[in-house]
């Protein structure tokens, strides 16, 4: 017989045996997925994400107009900030210099000098009483700016409390702070702010200037309010409420830490489509002399004295017209991009 029997004692030694796993390819032996070394990808918890701000911003860049808005509201802001020193350093005017010689007290067309030459000193010329207009316009954008951007600070944060406090709460708190809102929508908002500057006028331009800043803002949160209301009210049943409610943490707490930070989106794209809008409600007011007051100037008080002078000196209304609209039209295309950007239908998965 040639067949060999195997005894208990040779299969128990056989089961004894170790087994020839084979080993783990080295860290330097490429991968089968495309030839990526396994030690160069790290472990999963390495790899590198990215957040909402991070998408938004790329989705941002790639829109032509906004990236131009972007650019024209900086440069502005830029000139407006620095402009003044620099003209005032180099030429000796500012924007409330009026020239000691009489016969420099009039207007001045732009590039011309008092002899009728050319000159580099007025490029924007001078308005009546021999100031320059580029000076002027530099200050009147810093002011323009500022109240659109404080005025809309101040209505965020109105708004934002009042609508999430709102939202959250709801009940009969909610139906009795909407209606409130309600009834203010139904007055004229300007009306408000013209009885409010009417009746607190200050008489030193920067009191104006600042209860300027406190009316338009008080008027302005109420659509606000109603965004963050109903972004809270879409928020509060999720799971990281929830959570933050059975661990204790206070109302209060959980508005302002949890609920807001995730409302920010549409209220960013909302308040950079507000600073125009209360820009231009600025420039009606001071248009109609319950705005900026002299010496100060803003884009609409200086339209408003271009607009007197329009048929003998029209310099005097294109410049800061100019201006305020192309900062108008870049804050309005960087809203829009904005709005794009945060939108999440917009988002490419």
């Amino acid at each position: 017989m040639n067949e060999k029997t195997t005894s208990p004692e040779s299969a128990s030694a056989a089961n004894e045996q170790p087994l020839n796993i084979p080993a783990a390819p080295p860290a330097s032996s490429p991968s089968p997925l495309g030839g990526e070394r396994a030690g160069e990808r790290g472990s999963v918890g390495e790899l590198k994400g990215t957040s909402l701000w991070k998408d938004a911003w790329r989705r941002l860049l790639k829109n032509k107009l906004a990236v131009f808005g972007l650019i024209v509201v900086a440069f502005i802001i830029l000139a407006s900030v620095i402009g003044p020193a620099i003209i005032g350093a180099a030429t000796g005017y500012t924007y409330d210099f009026i020239p000691s010689n009489s016969n420099l007290i009039k207007a001045f067309a732009p590039f011309a000098a008092p002899d009728g030459s050319f000159s580099w000193t007025h490029p924007m010329g001078t308005d009546i009483a021999g100031r320059d207009i580029l000076a002027r316009v530099l200050l009147g954008g810093r002011i323009s700016l500022a109240v659109g951007i404080i005025s809309t600070l101040v209505s965020l944060i109105i708004g934002i409390s009042y609508g999430a406090i709102a939202g959250y709460v709801g009940g009969k708190l909610d139906d009795l702070m909407m209606r409130i809102v309600d009834v203010l929508y139904a007055i004229p908002y300007m009306m408000i702010v013209i009885v409010l500057l009417a009746f607190f006028g200050s008489r030193s331009p920067i009191g104006q200037l600042f209860l300027l800043f406190a009316a338009l803002g008080a008027v302005s949160w109420l659509t606000t309010a109603r965004i963050v209301r109903g972004q809270v009210m879409s928020l509060k049943n999720q799971e990281f409420v929830l959570a933050a409610r059975a661990t204790g943490v206070r109302a209060r707490k959980i508005i302002f830490r949890h609920l807001v930070p995730n409302t920010l989106g549409p209220v960013i794209v909302y308040a950079t489509l507000t600073v125009p809008s209360v820009m231009l409600q600025e420039a009606f007011l001071s248009f109609l002399g319950l705005g900026v007051q002299a010496p100060l100037a803003s884009w609409g008080s200086l339209t408003a004295e271009g607009i007197q002078n329009l048929a003998v000196f029209p310099w005097q209304l294109i410049f800061p017209g100019i201006t305020m609209a192309l900062t108008l039209f870049a804050l309005n295309f960087l809203g829009d991009g904005l709005r794009d950007a945060l939108d999440p239908h917009m988002r490419k998965f």
